[in-house]
This record gives structure tokens, sequence and C-alpha cells, in this order.
């Protein structure tokens, strides 16, 4: 099992969201799935069963958010102030393909290249944790396979405010 690596403020979010879904998202979808059974039949009640998987979906949310939690690592950052760190945004020129690109470095919870977001734990975000502007640097994806880019320019990022968990 891989064990998610979140920030403080990722687990105060993760705390949240679970808080939300048990104490107001689980009433509310006890209710429909009340509402819905008191209509009749439920063999050929839509109501009835699309409420009750919604609630099962909410319940199994909770459980998969609570099992992050329990194995969770916490990570802090520690890059100097030129340095590749956490929640840094990063902007860097790939070689082979002559273009520009902008990522920002975050937890695994976050990671979704298509947002501009990479995790630490991708091949880009291990080959650019730690280095500085200027500094050329080998990304590893495979065996295989690599690329270098260079890094033009690091952006240091104080808060993760605005940020939210990917909902699966």
């Amino acid at each position: 099992m891989m064990r998610e690596k979140l920030t403080k403020s990722d687990v105060e979010k993760i705390k949240a969201e679970i808080e939300h879904r048990k104490l107001v998202e689980r009433k509310e979808l006890i209710e429909a799935v009340k509402e819905a059974r008191s209509h009749g039949d439920l063999s050929e009640n839509f109501e009835y069963h699309a409420a009750k998987k919604e609630k099962n979906r909410n319940e199994s949310r909770i459980r998969y958010l609570e099992r992050m939690l329990k194995t969770a690592v916490i990570v802090e950052d520690h890059s100097a102030a030129d340095e590749v760190g956490l929640n840094n945004t990063v902007e860097i020129y790939c070689e082979d393909d002559d273009e520009v690109e902008t990522y920002r470095i975050v937890t695994s919870v976050r990671g979704s290249s298509l947002n501009g977001l990479v995790s630490i734990e991708s091949p880009i975000g291990k080959a650019l944790l730690g280095h500085r502007e200027g500094d050329r640097v080998y990304v590893k994806v495979n065996d295989d396979y690599g690329y270098y880019v260079v890094i033009r320019k690091v952006i240091k990022t104080e808060s993760e405010e605005g940020d939210h968990i990917r909902s699966y």
C-alpha cells in the first residue's frame, strides 16, 4: 500500500471533509433514503436505489480518507530559499521539445499534471526538488528513458490557500 505524503494543511483539509461528510452529508443522505423508501415498491423505485448508492459513495469516501490519514506520512518543505521545494512553481525549459512549461510541485494527493500540478512522487517532481534556477536536470522516466530540462525560474509559494484535495 502506498503511504500518501501529506502536508499539515492537507491533513486539515481532509479532516474538514471527513467531518462535513459525517455531520452534514450523512444525515441528508439517510433522510433521502428514508424519503425514497416511503414511496413504496422498492424493486422499481429508482430514487431509492440512487439514494442508497449516493449514501454508500459518501461512506466509502469517508473510509478512504480515514485510511489515508492513518497511513499518511507528514512532509514539510525543507528547501533553501533558492531551491525548488514543495508548493513552489517552477518554470522549466524542455530541451527535446524546445518548449517552456510551468509546474507547481505538490504532495501526491494533489498531483494533476493537467492543472499544472506535479506530485513530489512523479519523475519530474523528484528530479526538480532541491535544484536551483539555471540547473540542467535529468528527468528519469524509467530505466530506458529520460530527458533533460533547464530550470528557468523558481517561484516560492508561502501558503497553500485555495488548494483543494482531489476527489475520486
